[in-house]
């Protein structure tokens, strides 16, 4: 798989030159979980990323819960951590993917094409009694980080709505279920979807790893193949990530839509719908 790389395969390159090991643990709404987490053990030399103040930029009335930070700026901090146009960065999460996935799209959309997401993350590390570390990792001196937006990547508000009226168009919702359908809603203040849009949620991709067989991946992504244009979203631009991860594998190009339904919902003309 060209997105994730296994356990067995990170224990085996711990030594390659030029590897940048990075930790996004992160629970949402506990702010402090990644950092303490990091603190009672790592995998040995990964760097803490901490996913609101490197992640994420200021919060507006519009562009989400979790919007873009200033892409010089998140360059010039992945460059002071050690990751450079020369890098193999290699991240990890708990092992749901999603916080992974975010820091791993963002690599991307600057330009950074060598970077990969650790199949089953920290958990699945720890399960196989690899190494693991306590310890402050020594910053790699890098060299240049180059900025090369990948625009192809990203969708805005505008985006989104030609999506879901355009038939050679589809826009993904990849949260749950049940807040797709409008019947639960923990986090943003207007339960339902996107009208138009179709689901996928992220939490299907559980079982997935660096050994799937791709065959299985494209069936899951079947029913959006044939469409000229993919828009993804969530809540807020995290776990959409890991649709798009996969979706990659399966030889699909969808675009991002970060600001997702929680910027949809922030412009009171805009309709949301809770039938399927």
């Amino acid at each position: 798989m060209k997105n994730l790389v296994s356990a067995e395969w990170l224990k085996n390159n711990t030594d390659k030159e030029n590897l940048v090991i990075l930790d996004v643990r992160y629970v949402l709404g506990d702010g402090g979980y990644g950092k303490k987490e990091y603190e009672k053990g790592h995998i040995p030399n990964a760097v803490f990323i901490p996913l609101e103040e490197i992640l994420t930029g200021e919060i507006k009335e519009h562009g989400g819960r979790h919007p873009l930070p200033n892409m010089e700026e998140f360059t010039c901090n992945m460059n002071n951590i050690g990751v450079d146009d020369k890098s193999t960065a290699v991240i990890y999460d708990d092992g749901d993917l999603s916080m992974a996935g975010r820091l791993w799209w963002m690599l991307r959309y600057i330009g950074h094409g060598e970077s990969y997401v650790l199949s089953g993350g920290y958990k699945g590390w720890e399960s196989k009694n690899y190494p693991v570390s306590t310890n402050d990792p020594e910053i790699r001196k890098a060299d240049k980080l180059t900025l090369n937006l990948q625009k192809n990547m990203i969708a805005d508000i505008n985006a989104a709505k030609k999506a879901v009226l355009a038939e050679d168009k589809v826009l993904v919702d990849s949260r749950t279920g049940d807040r797709y359908r409008g019947e639960i809603e923990p986090i943003d203040r207007i339960p339902g979807h996107i009208p138009g849009a179709v689901n996928l949620p992220w939490t299907d991709l559980s079982e997935y790893n660096s050994n799937t067989d791709i065959t299985e991946i494209k069936k899951h992504f079947k029913s959006v193949e044939d469409y000229n244009k993919i828009i993804v979203h969530c809540g807020s631009g995290i776990t959409g990530t890991v649709n798009i991860l996969f979706m990659e594998e399966a030889e699909l190009s969808p675009e991002l839509y970060v600001g997702g339904y929680s910027d949809w919902i922030s412009y009171p003309e805009n309709e949301v719908a809770t039938e399927i």
